[in-house]
């Protein structure tokens, strides 16, 4: 398939220089999508994240109390997003799957956490501080991964990523290649199920997904989850929403298994097979 059609997605790294949004002090992973892998973007900005964190103390504490503390955060927590937030300041559950304590320099403390979707840093640090009775603020925070994406995936800045354009306008796809990425990347985290050839295109009409039409479900999912429908190629066909469990679709022969939700292959890429 052509460049356009195989490679939507792209890793930012946003360096100190070049400001993240409103929030200098930010850097690391900043997945980017491109033309129709923009209709994926919903599915892994609700997955995990995670950060390195350097945090400031107000006052002086022992590395215990400080263990003690950080441990106390994993979980479910409550957290109310600070003042400057896009969102609406009410207390919300939030989860923190781990907090990893790494180092220490003084009042100066580095920690490793991964959470979930929508939790503010910023804030969790805040919130450290008080409970220490202390004070405490957030100095640096670096995101190593989001969603699918980590820094091992290879981070590349919007300079390199002119520079690749440039390449590509002379005859050269290697480098782009290189930083643009299939959009399939983006839904590793996501059950799949895949279909057979014969229902792609009507699934890119906007058809719904009957049970007939599927060949094997990769993941289990309860009913209503959301799913990618793939080829036998590995090939994205859509998102789309189950109107049963897996192990419906597995047990049962006829039925719809799930209707359409954003359709990402183009009409016309599969053979069509159907009659109007």
């Amino acid at each position: 398939y052509p460049l356009r059609r195989q490679r939507q997605m792209c890793i930012r790294d946003s360096p100190r220089s070049i400001p993240c949004w409103e929030d200098p002090i930010v850097t690391g992973v900043l997945p980017v999508a491109f033309e129709d892998a923009t209709k994926v973007v919903q599915s892994f900005l609700h997955s995990g994240k995670e950060y390195v964190c350097l945090m400031l103390l107000h006052d002086e504490i022992s590395d215990e109390q400080l263990s003690t503390v950080l441990h106390e955060f994993t979980g479910e927590i409550y957290q109310k997003p600070p003042l400057r937030a896009s969102v609406k300041r009410e207390s919300r559950k939030r989860t923190i799957y781990y907090l990893d304590f790494l180092e220490r320099d003084g009042n100066r403390v580095l920690f490793r956490v991964g959470c979930q979707a929508g939790t503010y840093i910023r804030k969790l640090c805040s919130d450290i501080g008080e409970v220490l009775g202390i004070g405490a603020h957030m100095q640096e925070l670096r995101r190593t991964r989001s969603g699918p994406f980590t820094e091992s995936s290879g981070l590349h800045t919007l300079h390199e990523l002119v520079d690749a354009h440039a390449r590509l306008v002379e005859g050269d796809e290697t480098p782009i290649r290189n930083i643009v990425r299939p959009v399939e990347e983006a839904l590793e985290y996501i059950p799949k199920i895949h279909v057979r050839d014969s229902a792609v295109d009507s699934l890119c009409h906007g058809a719904s997904l009957a049970i007939p039409g599927i060949v094997d479900v990769e993941d289990p999912f309860p009913k209503d989850t959301i799913v990618a429908i793939m080829t036998l190629k590995g090939e994205a066909v859509a998102l789309a929403k189950c109107t049963m469990s897996s192990e419906s679709v597995i047990q049962q022969e006829k039925g719809i298994a799930a209707n359409m939700m954003r359709v990402l292959m183009p009409r016309g890429t599969y053979p069509k097979m159907w009659r109007d």
